[in-house]
C-alpha cells in the first residue's frame, strides 16, 4: 500500500475552503482506498505553515499513477495551483 500525503501553503488562507472544496473533488477519481483533504488545525508549537493536508491510500505505486492520469486530477490541478504557494508530496509505503 502506498500513503500519498501532499501539504499545501495558501497564497492567501482565507481561500483555504475553496482550496479544499477543489481538493476534495480528487476523492472522486477511481483508485483510492482513503482519501482526505483537511485543514491543518495549527496547533503545533513550532511550525503552522501548512494550511491543507491532502491524504490518500493507494493499493499500489502504479494505482498512484493511474490515479494522476485521471483527467480530474488535471482539471483540480488548474483550480488549485493558481491558489497555492508551496506544495510538498511525500509517497511512502505502509
Amino acid at each position: 500500500m502506498i500513503r500519498h500525503i501532499v501539504f499545501f501553503t495558501l497564497k492567501d488562507p482565507a481561500r483555504r475552503a475553496e482550496a479544499i472544496a477543489g481538493l476534495e473533488r480528487l476523492g472522486a477519481i477511481p483508485g483510492s482506498t482513503l482519501f482526505e483533504v483537511r485543514a491543518n488545525t495549527k496547533s503545533d508549537q513550532i511550525g503552522n505553515d501548512i494550511d491543507v493536508v491532502v491524504y490518500g491510500e493507494f493499493p499500489s505505486i502504479d494505482a498512484l499513477k493511474r490515479y494522476k492520469q485521471h483527467p480530474t486530477y488535471a482539471d483540480v490541478t488548474r483550480t488549485v495551483r493558481p491558489m497555492r504557494e508551496l506544495r510538498f508530496a511525500a509517497d511512502i509505503e505502509a
